[in-house]
């Protein structure tokens, strides 16, 4: 990692120090130096109106690239693009263009809100200015549209998260049967089969219906249902080959 990576102090816990951001003012954003926008679940026709104008507007873009590669014809901006091992070098240097004076657009697949909170800590501490958090269209708000399931009857819960989510998995177990459950799993070790596996465990009737929604918007999407003891069959492994879905799946499962 290069020094300009070294100057960079990144949270703990950054999904923490997000959450804890509270925006204070006015909902006129466009003073905004900074933004973190959502680009909606992949399709560019679900990227919203205004992260279309922050991206054709930015001087600067930072991302993962799996994200970024999908708005890079949405903007004229340099991209600054990045994995888990280069991610501090990339937000070090996004913190340097901002600090002297650029637009910067921080990119994140979906919505903010879900499960992007850890690198908005991230993108926080690398900029000496607010961030703006603009929402986006979210592969869940996609899954309950196919699979008709209301969200304010169902419990949402993302593992695609670093670190424990045993917390989330006894969320789930409580909340099965009584309300619809919305899951993102964590490519490998949490993927649908996992899941299941450990509602079954836990009691929950193998009969419930299991919706695992792929890639959804694209061109390949696709839509299994089952039921969660037939999901339940296949779990097991932390690799690719070891699940039958890919790290772009939704679980819903239907009270």
């Amino acid at each position: 990692m290069s020094d300009l990576g070294d100057e960079l102090t990144l949270p703990d816990r950054p999904g923490v120090a997000a959450a804890a951001s509270v925006e204070t003012d006015t909902a006129d954003d466009t003073g905004s130096r900074v933004h973190a926008v959502g680009i909606g679940p992949g399709n560019p026709a679900f990227l919203t109106r205004r992260a279309g104008g922050l991206l054709a507007e930015a001087d600067v873009v930072v991302g993962f690239e799996t994200v970024a590669d999908y708005v890079a014809d949405e903007t004229d901006a340099d991209l600054l693009t990045c994995g888990y091992r280069d991610e501090r070098e990339a937000l070090a240097r996004f913190g340097r263009r901002v600090a002297d004076g650029e637009a910067g657009v921080a990119v994140l697949m979906g919505d903010p809100n879900h499960s992007g909170y850890q690198f908005l800590g991230k993108v926080e501490a690398a900029v000496d200015a607010p961030v703006r958090v603009v929402p986006g269209i979210s592969s869940v708000q996609i899954a309950a549209s196919r699979a008709r399931t209301p969200l304010e009857e169902s419990t949402f819960v993302t593992l695609h998260v670093r670190g424990d989510v045993s917390a989330d998995l006894d969320r789930l177990a409580r909340d099965i049967g009584d309300r619809h459950l919305i899951v993102i799993p964590r490519p490998y070790d949490w993927m649908p089969e996992d899941i299941a596996g450990r509602l079954v465990e836990s009691g929950a009737d193998p009969d419930l219906e299991a919706i695992v929604l792929e890639r959804l918007t694209h061109p390949d999407e696709s839509i299994r249902r089952t039921d969660l003891g037939s999901l339940a069959a296949d779990l097991g492994g932390d690799s690719p080959e070891d699940s039958a879905f890919t790290d772009l799946s939704i679980v819903v499962i239907r009270r």
